[in-house]
């Protein structure tokens, strides 16, 4: 492990592979050429505690819907977005173990789909099935097995729905294998250097863009310094991996891989959607609920969905997505929001846009453009505003939310809830104008800052809202209760437009006009340059990207293992 700061100005250091990015990915990535027979640099931005100049980096702005900018979805320290797994692993602890939610994609998330503009990967699930067994062994997970029957006990049982739902698993890990177990294995390797506080600010190629031939790393000391590497691996995250192939445009204007335009589109993220309050006709109903909740089987904690089965989206042409109920005392279905505002509020706002300038303006200590249109849409709209600041914080409030499980364990649980909220994680709709592009600000070493273009498009807002009414029947129908859904100006409420989970980018496709990287996850046109990320896939289901990058940064590993040996 050596501390970038301290690597002399003007030095080159040579290493076969270099893998930029220390989260997730690029853990999983030099894990794997732990004890091979070649030399690899790992090159992390940040160090093992958190950095507020390091951080301040990841700066960006949004335009289009309400959206979080791109410093509150990144983390620029060893680990990565691993820092933001907060999931209890032992239920009502707050201070044990936190982790990740991990599934897979569906079979038909890797369709092309007629009713999905842009839809397609290069390959089937079945291609990453053994890279996903293998991922499973690698999170430290539970066994390869989704079949929902091997996970129901006498106290927990999945309901039953028409052909319309079906129940989808999902297994939870340790997120310190990351933060500490993998460290400690890539620390002792003989062949891996880890490089802390190694900002990567440019890929250098040759005149034609065709090879990468060194990467230019600075820190914030002030000492600059390059890696020559046979192969060039980008594991960054979706973000930072389209910023710095837009950064590297020294022999192509438009950027490192980017000689179609295509570097930065199809940026998508997991919205999630808040549906409202279930009523059920008693309050024994939540016995039924119990394989809903996260509890342990077999020795994995895992938790049940309700999810649209595969047949519903083929006949109603829906984009996929699932359900979540989380117990409330009855008081919560009485909002006292809804008596102030009883029409809610759009999420699409003129308001919300003017208070989200004025942020960015504090952040850039300058005045936002339009300053007298901006300040009148706040005046104006401020029941607006305050509606959407209570929606966004309004989890923190509840008792059991997206981080909690252990609600089913509880001895008075028929006394203590009365409803439920319903939440769902929605997938979208590959859409090349929502984009990452480089805005004019600069960090602190001089490089543009992002700006990311996100809307949540009508086919989305079609697609979810279809989805939530057939919730709605088939919950009625299963006995669970009435959910009333609660619609902003008839459109889906939009809880959290962004769950962090950053999808796109750089796309795979095997057409160069279409995508980034090909099906080997090698950018095209780019002789000896790769990408091991959620930025590499075409569509994102509802699943939590996390187990699918890391089977894809296993497959990425085979694949530079075969080449740097001469075996492919």
């Amino acid at each position: 492990m050596i501390d970038a700061r301290r690597v002399p100005t003007g030095e080159t250091i040579e290493t076969e592979v270099c893998v930029i990015g220390g989260g997730p990915a690029g853990i999983t990535l030099a894990t794997q050429f732990v004890g091979q027979g070649f030399r690899v640099s790992l090159l992390e931005t940040g160090g093992l505690e958190p950095d507020a100049a390091i951080q301040s980096m990841a700066q960006g702005n949004t335009e289009g819907d309400a959206y979080p900018g791109a410093i509150h979805m990144r983390t620029r320290q060893f680990g990565g977005t691993a820092h933001q797994w907060n999931i209890w692993l032992q239920n009502n602890n707050p201070q044990g173990d936190r982790g990740v939610r991990y599934v897979t994609l569906d079979p038909i998330d890797f369709e092309k789909r007629d009713w999905v503009p842009n839809s397609g990967w290069p390959f089937g699930k079945e291609t990453l099935d053994p890279y996903y067994e293998r991922a499973h062994a690698f999170c430290e997970t539970g066994p390869y097995n989704y079949d929902v029957a091997y996970w129901e006990t006498e106290q927990a049982k999945a309901l039953k729905f028409s052909d319309r739902l079906s129940n989808r698993m999902f297994q939870f890990g340790r997120r310190d294998i990351f933060l500490q177990d993998y460290r400690q294995k890539i620390e002792q390797s003989s062949n891996i250097s880890l490089y802390l506080y190694a900002t990567v600010t440019e890929l250098e190629s040759d005149d034609l863009a065709q090879t990468v031939t060194r990467v230019r790393v600075a820190t914030l000391a002030g000492n600059q310094f390059w890696v020559a590497a046979k192969i060039v691996i980008l594991a960054m995250g979706t973000i930072e991996n389209a910023r710095l192939l837009l950064l590297s445009d020294k022999a192509n204007k438009q950027g490192l891989g980017n000689q179609n335009d295509v570097v930065g589109r199809y940026y998508m993220d997991h919205p999630l959607v808040r549906s409202g309050m279930m009523v059920p006709p008693n309050r024994q109903v939540i016995n039924s609920l119990s394989f809903y909740d996260a509890h342990w089987v077999k020795g994995t904690k895992v938790i049940a969905k309700p999810v649209l089965s595969e047949s519903v989206m083929r006949r109603e042409k829906l984009l996929n997505m699932n359900a979540a109920l989380f117990p409330r005392p009855s008081i919560y279905q009485y909002n006292p929001l809804r008596m102030l505002f009883p029409k809610g509020k759009r999420y699409h706002s003129k308001t919300i846009a003017a208070g989200q300038a004025f942020k960015q303006a504090i952040r850039d200590k300058k005045l936002p453009k339009d300053l007298l249109r901006h300040t009148g849409n706040l005046i104006t709209g401020m029941d607006d505003l305050m509606f959407f600041q209570w929606r966004s914080k309004q989890r923190l409030t509840h008792p059991y939310g997206l981080d909690t499980g252990g609600w089913s364990e509880l001895a008075d649980k028929e006394k203590r809830f009365g409803c439920y909220e319903v939440f769902h994680i929605t997938d979208q709709a590959p859409d090349p104008t929502n984009r990452i592009v480089l805005n004019d600000n600069r960090d602190r070493l001089g490089n543009r800052q992002v700006k990311i273009h996100w809307r949540w498009n009508e086919i989305d807002i079609r697609s979810t809202r279809r989805a939530q009414e057939i919730f709605a029947e088939e919950f009625a129908q299963a006995g669970l209760g009435k959910l009333n859904l609660e619609l902003d100006h008839g459109v889906p409420q939009v809880f959290l437009p962004s769950t962090h989970h950053n999808i796109g980018s750089t796309r795979m496709h095997d057409d160069p006009k279409q995508g980034v990287v090909d099906a080997n996850c090698q950018v095209h046109g780019v002789s000896n340059l790769f990408v091991a990320s959620s930025s590499v896939f075409p569509t994102g289901g509802y699943a939590n990207p996390t187990l699918t990058i890391v089977a894809i940064a296993i497959r990425v590993a085979d694949e530079v293992k075969a080449r740097i040996t001469g075996q492919k």
